[in-house]
């Protein structure tokens, strides 16, 4: 009868049954103490050979050179690799050799994680090496990396299909440690804006993912079911609504690293479910946002690089302060070289066909503008660039620009040819807020299943006076995939959602 297993599986569930026969416990609950990593030691040795004389180590056995009595390992940590020198009457001092002549040589494979003690030093090669003074079975590995050959040297099959590597992000760190860097640097960038933030006071929140109403934003949401209240609720697609009611209640400055979701297609530059933070500081307008993102952005390039310059793709992006700044309709006109402003729903559907931007029935005013932007403009916007003053049918909850009829006061950034970052000076006029709101159920009916709903609980907020308030929202992953010169939004998250595997296989 088939088990199912490979015949690499096998061997290894075999050796795993070996082991216990031994008595050696493949998965043993003591902790081992660690006091160095492999990255450490190879940055610290060369200038000073007397440190490192008694380390304590743990990793992944990567690759090994059995030459009888002794063996070279090649080990893995987080840090990265580094070789050790196995020799048998080292780690076996007395009669019995059966660690090393059974354990190691003949039951531990490429992919098992060991513990180590021994000491530095540097062999004829070259090469900084730790002599293993003792070795201890961590983790026996029951499935096999994607090599070509084991038990002696490793040599990696290319592990390069992105659904192999979305699917498997465990095996992909491990076999391409470089992914990991990218996770470290997208850590590093959310603490840089985090510093910034608290640095100037702002206090970060939490708010629901949960909702009895959607909005924020346009956009599809999910929806779910809570059975011990037996009512709908969505997932978040923004928390704007609620930050905004935080500054109605007192607050001056808040901000979320908020996880949203939205039920829309996927591509390299969208996941149903990412991470935006959103940040609302009263007694502000967008003119002072502008100039806290610049601000802000440029010091998570020098916190990441150490420079300004990031190459992304074939570019070098400049984010050194302060950035090109059009309005939405001079960067349309400078692209397309014909003038929007003031032209009414059927003229700019006649505009669009003309320059074969795809449009349909259910796009108002502000949707045709922004699909003209979107395919004649944004695309070549590489470096960072603040694209201003839109349409009011654009921007429900912006408030009206102060000196520009029919316009209201919102910029986004846009970098590499992607928006970055989206910002109003917020609508707080309950009156004209429900008028918005009451527009938008009018695009609903049109068939704009991407049209806001109407919040009464938020209009009541309202009415109870919320200050002049500057508001952003910037996209973490959009902004990683920038900062880190990757080509897919998938690239930046540990676990991209995919589709169903049609089964699982080693």
């Amino acid at each position: 009868m088939s088990t199912g297993l490979t015949e690499q599986e096998t061997i290894r569930r075999n050796s795993l049954n070996e082991l216990i026969r031994l008595g050696i416990n493949p998965y043993p609950p003591d902790t081992f103490e660690v006091n160095v990593k492999a990255a450490g030691i190879k940055e610290n040795f060369p200038a000073d050979n007397s440190l490192y004389q008694d380390v304590s180590i743990a990793g992944r056995i990567m690759s090994r050179r059995i030459m009888g009595a002794a063996s070279f390992v090649e080990l893995q940590d987080e840090s990265g690799r580094i070789q050790l020198y196995v020799k048998r009457d080292d780690i076996c001092p007395g009669e019995d050799k059966t660690l090393y002549n059974t354990v190691f040589k003949k039951l531990l494979d490429i992919g098992d994680i060991i513990g180590i003690t021994g000491f530095v030093f540097i062999t004829q090669m070259g090469e900084i090496t730790i002599h293993a003074k003792s070795l201890v079975l961590l983790c026996k590995s029951l499935r096999p990396l994607p090599i070509v050959k084991e038990k002696e040297d490793a040599v990696f099959d290319a592990f390069t299909d992105p659904e192999q590597r979305y699917r498997q992000r465990y095996l992909d760190m491990i076999v391409n440690p470089e992914v990991r860097d990218v996770f470290i640097k997208r850590s590093i960038l959310v603490n840089s804006m985090r510093s910034y933030l608290n640095a100037k006071s702002y206090l970060e929140v939490e708010t629901p993912v949960l909702q009895p109403l959607y909005g924020g934003a346009a956009a599809r949401p999910f929806k779910t079911h809570h059975n011990a209240l037996d009512m709908v609720l969505y997932l978040r697609i923004a928390n704007e609504l609620y930050l905004k009611r935080l500054i109605v209640g007192g607050y001056d400055g808040v901000y979320e690293f908020s996880k949203d979701f939205r039920n829309e297609g996927m591509d390299r530059f969208h996941n149903p479910e990412f991470t935006q933070m959103e940040l609302y500081v009263a007694y502000k307008d967008y003119d002072w946002m502008m100039n806290l993102v610049e601000e802000m952005v440029e010091k998570i390039a020098m916190d990441l690089h150490g420079t300004t310059q990031v190459r992304v793709g074939e570019n070098m992006v400049d984010f050194k302060r302060p950035w090109k700044r059009f309005t939405m309709f001079e960067v349309i006109e400078h692209f397309t070289g014909i003038c929007i402003d003031g032209k009414p729903e059927e003229e700019l559907v006649a505009i669009a066909k003309s320059l074969n931007v795809p449009i349909d029935k259910t796009m108002a005013k502000g949707k045709i503008i922004d699909q003209i932007f979107g395919e004649k403009c944004e695309p070549y916007l590489i470096q960072p660039t603040f694209i201003t003053d839109y349409p009011v049918e654009m921007s429900p909850l912006a408030k009206k620009h102060r000196s520009k009829e029919g316009l209201v006061e919102r910029f986004e950034a846009i970098c590499n040819g992607k928006e970055l970052c989206n910002s109003f000076s917020e609508l707080n006029d309950p009156i004209d807020q429900r008028e918005r709101f009451e527009s938008q159920l009018e695009l609903g009916k049109r068939g704009d299943d991407e049209s806001m709903v109407l919040d009464e609980d938020f209009l009541r907020a309202l009415e109870f006076g919320m200050p002049p308030t500057a508001g952003l929202g910037i996209g973490i992953d959009r902004l990683t995939m920038i900062m880190t010169n990757s080509q897919s939004i998938q690239d930046v998250l540990f676990f991209p959602q995919m589709r169903p595997e049609k089964r699982i296989t080693g």
